[in-house]
């Protein structure tokens, strides 16, 4: 059964953080619900609707940042006061606006999740959680990185409540009091999570970055994953989760929005597996998400929150208007209403604006005045995707974007983005200078843009900054530039475990260096690492390269470093830098290396099914223009073989792929030239001028000529 809903947009507040709009509870069954939403400005907006109008109920002055927003109220009674966090305070206010609690936790770091619950109040910031009772301390853990989210669970089943936290390594920590439970992994860098009832249950939600959904049943002592959902369809990220019956079938819906402007419902079948049912699209990211009754008694709806502070209801009342005799649409006089206040408003933004502009262009002619630059918010994620190991760069603004300019000093890539629709133009770069570029893209937004999203690839080995800069439409014309490390190993990945039967090559560092100064190492290496020294003596990482399918084992402790992969070009590549960055420091290092020759064949075969298919997917594209040359002399294709024919039939998926994938074989090319030269620069030999005859052999590729080649060289 599909569901069909219809949107309405009801306010516009300011710049929205994630979970910052909630629907306060209903009075009576079906009774519409006060909606509470705040944002970067410091304002708390509580409104209702009345006649197809928002009607405040209270808005408070403008402040330092609302970061979180949960309600909360004695346990057993109805949860409708609300709570926001600003920085390290969390204040609280009642349904009708007036304050009840300022508490500040005192932590050096803002509050980036929040939950309530009765009298207990648990917050972390980066690192760190904390647990109040009454305000007074209860708890405290530090993090092994990360906290992205956090949820506490609390039923019959469970002796005590449990707080769960969302971690950037991919690990849901389960606590008791102060004291680590047990860990949970998922499949992604969890950014959210959500109870599937609110009533209490031990059974929760989470959402990834990279856009999976799955739920798991929290006990005492362990977890048990019930269901997962894959990305599929690439969309975005997830930044919020909320459950509902918008069905109407006696069963909680999943509600999902998602950083790519995605509105999703799930429903649960017999078997309870979730079975998406309804998806819209919006134009910027969900931010909030809440199931509910708003607008119309009796009419239930999806409210969202996204970015720029839209407040919009995706709801099941009927909104076509009635045809009448001679197809004469009959507009109701509320509505009509609404539209010619809607008329007068802008007729006296519209007047507002220009005297703004007289003004603003008398004052810039004074010799004292001083020009205002207008700032603007800006919204970016710059993460690795494992499914085609390049780079997001997202970014979203509060205002029309009227360009983007991209400048890199290290070689990459870029990859085309299916849902962009900006023109891109190339400048020519002098890559030669000490000082100069590798890439230099000019992106022309269509008017009202605020969104963009871009792909990039970069080199192993290669390692520099991806600069941004951002320009709106407003005037006067302002930019703002944001920076990307692109680092050494940039496209490996965290992970939790990897192949220990593989063949290994080992890189062992012994020097006089802190724990801190060989982490401060790793995290200029490696993406993923939480800067924030870990705690102990030592600590193991471990990565996965997500082009290739090798693997790194990082361990290191004070004044030693054991480094372990499948690839020699890895260990080349951090043997070269971490040598260049204790060389910084003035530190002498003791380097030794243990290489596994069978490493070198194993990686070979590793890249032996890629290579094979690009060079392919090359093949037939170099042979499509050809057949379609014949097929046009010819007047058909059916005197062509069937491969030939497949080929035509397929040809605009072929270029497609070949074009979504520029320079993808040169890369793996460039891959199999740097393995040829560490194998052989471990051995103290220089192979460069063996380079030509390697390529030849990749020319006419065959693997078992490539095997012999790089064990007789």
């Amino acid at each position: 059964m599909e569901i069909n809903l219809n949107r309405v947009d009801y306010i516009q507040v300011g710049v929205t953080s994630q979970k910052t709009m909630r629907l306060l509870p209903a009075l009576g069954k079906k009774a519409t619900q006060k909606v509470a939403v705040a944002d970067h400005d410091g304002v708390l907006t509580c409104f209702g609707m009345k006649k197809c109008d928002a009607v405040p109920v209270f808005k408070t002055l403008p402040g330092q940042k609302i970061c979180r927003m949960d309600l909360g109220g004695a346990v057993g009674t109805s949860q409708e006061k609300i709570f926001v966090c600003s920085g390290s305070q969390v204040r609280g206010f009642t349904k009708k606006g007036k304050q009840f609690l300022t508490f500040d936790a005192n932590l050096t770091e803002s509050i980036n999740a929040m939950q309530v619950s009765g009298a207990d109040l648990f917050v972390c910031a980066s690192y760190i959680y904390n647990h109040y009772c009454d305000c007074k301390d209860q708890d405290y853990f530090l993090s092994g990185d990360k906290i992205n989210d956090i949820i506490c669970l609390s039923s019959e089943n469970l002796a005590r409540t449990i707080p769960v936290l969302a971690c950037q390594d991919r690990v849901l920590r389960v606590l008791q009091g102060s004291e680590l439970a047990y860990e949970v992994e998922v499949p992604g860098q969890p950014s959210v999570l959500e109870c599937y009832n609110k009533d209490g249950g031990d059974a929760i939600l989470y959402g990834t970055t990279d856009g999976k959904i799955g739920s798991v049943h929290i006990g005492e002592g362990s977890a048990t994953t019930k269901w997962e959902i894959d990305n599929d369809k690439k969309k975005g990220g997830i930044l919020c989760l909320d459950t509902y019956d918008i069905t109407g079938d006696g069963v909680r819906d999943l509600l999902v929005g998602r950083d790519d402007g995605t509105v999703a419902v799930y429903a649960f079948d017999s078997t309870n597996e979730p079975t998406q049912r309804f998806e819209h699209a919006l134009s910027e990211s969900v931010t909030s998400i809440q199931g509910g009754c708003v607008g119309k008694e009796s009419y239930d709806e999806i409210l969202t929150a996204t970015y720029t502070g839209w407040v919009t209801g995706l709801t099941t009342e009927p909104q076509k208007a009635e045809l009448g005799a001679g197809d004469e649409v009959r507009i109701s006089k509320e509505v009509q209403a609404k539209v010619e206040a809607l008329r007068a408003e802008l007729e006296q933004l519209q007047v507002k604006v220009q005297v703004g502009r007289e003004q603003y262009q008398q004052t810039s002619l004074s010799k004292t005045a001083v020009s205002v630059v207008p700032t603007f918010s800006i919204n970016d994620k710059f993460t690795l995707c494992q499914d085609d190991a390049s780079y997001s760069l997202t970014l979203e603004v509060q205002t029309a974007i009227d360009n983007l300019l991209l400048q890199s000093d290290v070689p990459i890539d870029l990859l085309d983005v299916d849902n962009n629709s900006a023109v891109v133009s190339f400048s020519e770069c002098d890559s030669e200078h000490p000082n100069g570029n590798f890439l230099l893209a000019t992106y022309r937004c269509q008017a009202n843009t605020t969104r963009l999203e871009l792909k990039v690839r970069s080199i192993e080995g290669q390692y520099g900054t991806l600069q941004a800069y951002i320009t709106h439409r407003l005037q006067p014309k302002t930019c703002q530039v944001r920076q990307y490390r692109i680092k050494p190993l940039s496209l490996h990945q965290r992970t939790h475990s990897i192949d220990q039967d593989r063949p290994m090559n080992r890189l062992t560092l012994v020097g006089q260096f802190s724990f801190a100064e060989i982490h401060s190492w790793v995290v200029f290496c490696l993406p993923e690492v939480p800067e924030k020294t870990p705690a102990g003596e030592s600590i193991t990482f471990y990565f996965l390269n997500t082009f290739l399918g090798t693997q790194l084992d990082a361990t290191y402790s004070k004044g030693e470093g054991h480094f372990k992969s499948d690839n020699i070009s890895t260990i080349s590549i951090l043997s070269d830098v971490l040598s260049k960055e204790a060389t910084k420091r003035k530190i002498n290092l003791n380097i030794s290396y243990d290489i596994n020759d069978d490493s070198v064949s194993h990686t070979l075969k590793m890249i032996h099914p890629k290579l094979e298919y690009q060079l392919v997917l090359a093949r037939k594209v170099q042979l499509i223009d050809a057949l379609k040359e014949l097929q046009l002399h010819e007047g058909n294709a059916d005197f062509l073989i069937s491969e030939y024919r497949s080929i035509l039939d397929q040809s605009d998926i072929l270029l497609e792929e070949y074009k979504r994938q520029p320079a993808h074989l040169e890369r793996l090319y460039g891959m199999i030239t740097d393995l040829f030269i560490d194998k052989f620069k471990f051995k103290g030999q220089n192979v460069k001028a063996k380079v030509s005859s390697l390529l030849e052999i990749l020319d006419s590729y065959d693997l078992n000529s490539l095997l012999d080649f790089f064990n007789e060289a």
